[in-house]
């Protein structure tokens, strides 16, 4: 089975759209989102409709907690704070109710998708360092062999064995048997690691193979729908950085 594995699209359309597109010439099986679909961006209605359409399951992020009133979200910065009170406003019914329902975890034969970290779930906790990742030792008997994650908007993947972590550096890499893997699949609509384009991801799980893949979007046009709103200009502004 070849699984499409993508996050944090944070309301972002046009590099949604992008993604799904590249899907198509993939020979993917399904495809599940890891969270954070809305947030930040201008189109989370139009997220939600094409996520809950085309997604096997979506997991719960904390953009989306906070907008279903799962979380409290009072200590964001401003900025991003308003973005989830716009966007709570601005959903449709029906996806408020489906952010009201997702997930904290699914746990597969295959692979375990979470959010953020797998160690307290409801706490949201970033996974972008070796030393975050060695966390993750002491639940070893309880991790998938392969967890994957979002969160930090970062492509990261870092390979763990009883008493080591080491980060793997590498777009595409066979998963080892004698290990467990934590993979950040970065963001599909707010990368943050320098490359502005749209992150998505693939899991062959017959062959054992996992891949990052990217992805050009139209910014431009994903940034102006941000600038015709009340939302934050930066949010706009650093999609054409990838920052």
């Amino acid at each position: 089975m070849r699984i499409g594995i993508f996050s944090d699209v944070h309301a972002n359309v046009e590099a949604l759209t992008a993604v799904l597109e590249s899907y198509r010439s993939e020979r993917i099986d399904r495809l599940v989102c890891l969270g954070d679909v809305v947030g930040y961006g201008a189109s989370p209605n139009e997220c939600c409709d094409l996520i809950r359409e085309v997604a096997a399951f979506t997991i719960l992020g904390n953009h989306d907690a906070a907008v279903a009133g799962r979380m409290d979200y009072s200590y964001y910065y401003d900025a991003a704070r308003n973005a989830l009170d716009l966007h709570s406003r601005e959903l449709s019914p029906d996806n408020m109710a489906w952010l009201k329902t997702l997930p904290y975890e699914v746990r597969e034969e295959h692979a375990t998708f979470c959010h953020g970290s797998p160690l307290n779930l409801e706490e949201f906790e970033y996974i972008f360092s070796v030393e975050q990742a060695a966390r993750c030792l002491e639940i070893w008997e309880q991790l998938g062999t392969v967890t994957f994650i979002g969160h930090s908007h970062l492509c990261k993947s870092f390979a763990l064995s009883r008493d080591d972590v080491y980060e793997v550096v590498a777009p595409k890499f066979s998963i080892r048997p004698d290990h467990r893997y934590i993979i950040s699949v970065g963001s599909v609509g707010q990368p943050r690691d320098y490359d502005n384009r749209a992150s998505y991801t693939i899991f062959d799980t017959d062959e054992k193979v996992f891949e990052f893949k990217r992805v050009a979007y139209d910014i431009e046009a994903a940034a102006q729908k941000i600038f015709a709103t009340d939302l934050e200009r930066n949010f706009g502004n650093r999609l054409f950085l990838g920052v």
